[in-house]
């Protein structure tokens, strides 16, 4: 677990330290959508939208399973994401109530879904899942 200056684990999740989380995962792309919005796609498909300057107090939406968007909206911090709600995307509004592992694994576990919606065949293509790397000082 990585921890900042006080000993403490670290708390949200910056523009840079997501894209150097997920930029490699296999398939990956970013571009920026809607001005200023970085957006993760596994082919094409999003997985995960953060404003890259940093607005919006860092606010970070990712596709969340259908069983736990109830539970998770529900937390202090959390929306349903505008406009994509729909299709059981969640907007964490506060990030730094969050430690920065939990928000990482919430990234995998968004691209491991819409990586799942994929054809077997690209999947197969794509290899092995990626694994977070337990971070140290």
């Amino acid at each position: 677990m990585e921890h900042g200056v006080t000993g403490k684990p670290s708390r949200g999740l910056g523009a840079a330290r997501l894209a150097a989380l997920c930029g490699h995962w296999p398939g990956v792309s970013r571009d920026t959508k809607w001005g200023i919005d970085m957006v993760f796609s596994v082919d094409g498909k999003m997985f995960a939208v953060m404003p890259s300057d940093g607005s919006e107090g860092g606010r970070l939406s990712f596709k969340v399973a259908d069983d736990r968007f109830l539970e998770l909206t529900d937390q202090p911090g959390i929306i349903p994401a505008p406009y994509l709600a729909r299709a059981r995307w969640i907007s964490v509004i506060e990030p730094q109530r969050f430690a920065t592992a939990e928000l990482e694994a919430f990234i995998l576990d968004a691209y491991t879904l819409v990586r799942a919606k994929l054809a077997k065949k690209r999947q197969a293509e794509l290899g092995p899942l990626p694994i977070l790397q337990a971070r140290r000082k």
